[in-house]
């Protein structure tokens, strides 16, 4: 057990000084970095192994279609959950809140230690959670294609919506001025 401790321990100093040399000027949180890319790997590897036990036949191409729609799905998606005032309950526990920056958007700043402020990061990150997302969305393209075009479409005419909304409000302030 002490043996295993000591590297452990050595381990640490050797990513600490790392993160140092890395970002001498400021803080970066690498090990918490690290952490999001290992679970990350986990989650992939997890919808591989899914995959593979169903032994799913894979697709030769991408239909062009569904790279559309589930692009703008995940666009969507991945605004509402990581900007999204309504969402704010689910990134609270992760974050601090800084000021409404848009129509049904707020700024969040990570906080807590390590592992919570990197969390915090993901959360608040569309474009980190796109990576996520469209992991999610290929894995279920695979498995259940129907409800996850279902799924994708309803998101997609979603992000078409907002869209419009955004610009007819651009439109009707352009008009009254």
């Amino acid at each position: 057990m002490h043996k295993h401790e000591t590297h452990l321990s050595r381990l640490v100093n050797v990513f600490r000084r790392m993160g140092r040399n890395y970002s001498p000027q400021e803080e970066r949180r690498l090990a918490g970095h690290l952490g999001a890319l290992v679970a990350f790997g986990a989650y992939t590897a997890a919808w591989g192994t899914v995959i593979g036990m169903r032994k799913t036949e894979l697709p030769g191409a991408h239909r062009p279609t569904d790279v559309v729609v589930t692009a703008a799905a995940v666009f969507r998606l991945g605004r509402l959950l990581s900007k999204g005032s309504v969402t704010s309950p689910l990134r609270a526990p992760f974050t601090r809140y800084e000021e409404a920056t848009g129509p049904a958007e707020v700024q969040e700043s990570p906080r807590g230690g390590p592992i919570r402020s990197t969390v915090g990061e993901l959360v608040t990150c569309p474009f980190c959670l796109s990576v996520w997302l469209t992991t999610t969305f290929t894995g279920a393209h695979l498995l259940w294609p129907k409800a996850t075009r279902t799924v994708t479409g309803g998101l997609a005419a979603l992000a078409l919506a907002d869209t419009m909304q955004l610009a007819y409000d651009s439109l009707t302030q352009k008009n009254a001025e």
